[in-house]
């Protein structure tokens, strides 16, 4: 029975720390697939397992390293709150403005996603299978993260709005029960100029998403039945107590396709990141690489993230 509820807390805090959820963050990954021309298509189709399965491996990684947990979120209001202007849209110059100890407190997806793109271009030109589905799931997934609202605020988890648990609420429990029902077919991969420039109008678009997700479940926690809004559910045969059913899908309504068009945003761009790094790596020919086997993605060695616990 020790051992039972253990597991069941252990597995809890695992899954409270996994942006979009791990299924979210797969279905991201697959389905970008199919936006991909049929030059590049072939070689993502081949390897779909693996780009679809290593799109949690940047999750996974905050357990074991101290340095990932930044690399999933930025909170834009944390500078806001400063005199002194925008943020720099370049690295460089963020640096030499704030310094890199404050620039890595604060999160630095955007700056990320253009590093991961970069990473995946050179191994385009490269022609080397192995990092090509590496960064490219990667890139999946720090695409993914910049598309969550509450992946660029400090008041990512409701902490400082008396709403704890709802960066797991919006992002993993909403996604599990409705993405079946939406549509995530996206049309084609779009050449993509400015691939920095991109990272950071995804950011700031869903920092202008943050007042919404924070104000609708307050006014829903108001107005909605106190002894209904949680309760125990049958999550993967353990029971966790959390958002019941009614609660869920009133709030999900409530934010009128937010999520969904978040998650279909998600899809189109990364597509559009995988066939921009692949134009400007010259178009490599991809037909002659063989099909390769990286084995199965790196197991949980820890039940703590290293980090910001609950920046997911």
């Amino acid at each position: 029975m020790k051992a039972r509820k253990l597991f069941a807390l252990c597995f809890g805090i695992w899954m409270l720390c996994c942006s979009w959820g791990f299924y979210a963050h797969r279905v991201i990954n697959k389905s970008a697939v199919f936006t991909l021309p049929a030059p590049l298509s072939g070689f993502y189709k081949m390897h779909i397992h693996h780009i679809t399965e290593k799109a949690v491996d940047a999750d996974k990684r905050c357990y074991v390293d101290s340095a990932e947990s930044p690399r999933h979120y930025i909170d834009i209001d944390r500078y806001s709150e400063e005199s002194g202007g925008p943020i720099p849209v370049h690295w460089s110059n963020a640096k030499e403005k704030y310094g890199e100890r404050k620039l890595l407190a604060r999160g630095v997806v955007p700056w990320q996603i253009y590093l991961t793109y970069q990473k995946l271009v050179q191994a385009f030109y490269d022609k080397h299978p192995e990092r090509i589905i590496r960064y490219a799931a990667d890139l999946g997934h720090y695409v993914a993260d910049a598309h969550v609202p509450l992946h660029t605020t400090a008041n990512y988890n409701g902490q400082y709005s008396d709403q704890i648990g709802i960066h797991a609420f919006w992002e993993s429990r909403l996604p599990e029960m409705f993405s079946e029902t939406y549509n995530l077919h996206v049309g084609k991969a779009k050449y993509i100029s400015d691939p920095l420039a991109m990272a950071w109008q995804i950011v700031r678009e869903s920092n202008a998403h943050v007042d919404s997700v924070l104000l609708i479940e307050k006014e829903l926690s108001q107005t909605f039945p106190k002894h209904q809004q949680k309760g125990y559910i049958n999550r993967k045969h353990i029971l966790t107590y959390t958002y019941s059913d009614p609660y869920a899908t009133a709030y999900h309504n409530n934010m009128n396709g937010m999520v969904e068009a978040r998650m279909r945003q998600s899809i189109q761009r990364l597509g559009s990141y995988w066939f921009s790094a692949w134009v400007a790596a010259g178009q490599p020919t991809l037909a002659p690489l063989k099909k390769v086997n990286l084995g199965d993605s790196p197991t949980l060695k820890e039940h703590k993230i290293i980090g910001r616990e609950e920046w997911h």
